[in-house]
């Protein structure tokens, strides 16, 4: 027996949607993870969330076999060059999730040792915030990154705007402060 031609059995695409759908469907993170960050991506990473859903479980500590960086918590000066040198040797095309307030921007370690946001010196793609953030937060990274990717190459005619929750919404305007100054 043998397989029917006549069937309109066949699906017609663009290759550069197959190449992204593939791409998108297996993203292999390279953690640089430190501190409190560095707890939520394990979490992540467990069944309670099933980070294999998106296709990114398999955490690769080789930069060779990853593509995507996390790079979570506090970055020091001392270790910046290592992260760059990660980086350097990671495969093309390759992305960066900045997450938490302390790769972001420093966070609360206002200091000369600690990198005030690693955008510095690498090329981040999504910012996740929360100090920690929550492991549903890194996985809409995750989701943004695949949009990255499901729009890659395309005309810019085809391509769909970016639902990207992760940035705010509204400014945040400061208020001012009373000062409590005793005139004599």
């Amino acid at each position: 027996m043998g397989y029917d031609f006549s069937a309109d059995n066949y699906v017609t695409t663009q290759l550069r949607k197959v190449i992204n759908w593939s791409r998108r469907s297996s993203v292999w993170p390279m953690p640089f993870a430190t501190a409190c960050c560095g707890i939520e991506l394990m979490a992540t990473a467990s069944s309670r969330y099933d980070l294999a859903r998106f296709g990114a479980e398999v955490m690769r500590f080789s930069p060779r076999q990853s593509d995507l960086m996390i790079v979570a918590g506090r970055v020091s000066v001392k270790m910046m060059p290592v992260l760059q040198r990660i980086y350097q040797q990671m495969t093309e095309p390759k992305w960066v999730i900045s997450m938490g307030a302390c790769a972001s921007t420093g966070g609360v370690f206002d200091t000369y040792a600690v990198v005030q946001g690693i955008d510095q010196f690498l090329p981040v793609d999504v910012y996740v915030p929360g100090c920690p953030p929550r492991p549903e937060t890194l996985m809409e990274g995750i989701m943004t990154i695949q949009r990255i990717i499901d729009e890659d190459g395309l005309p810019p005619a085809k391509r769909r705007p970016l639902n990207v929750a992760l940035q705010p919404t509204h400014e945040v305007k400061p208020q001012p402060v009373p000062l409590n100054i005793a005139v004599n």
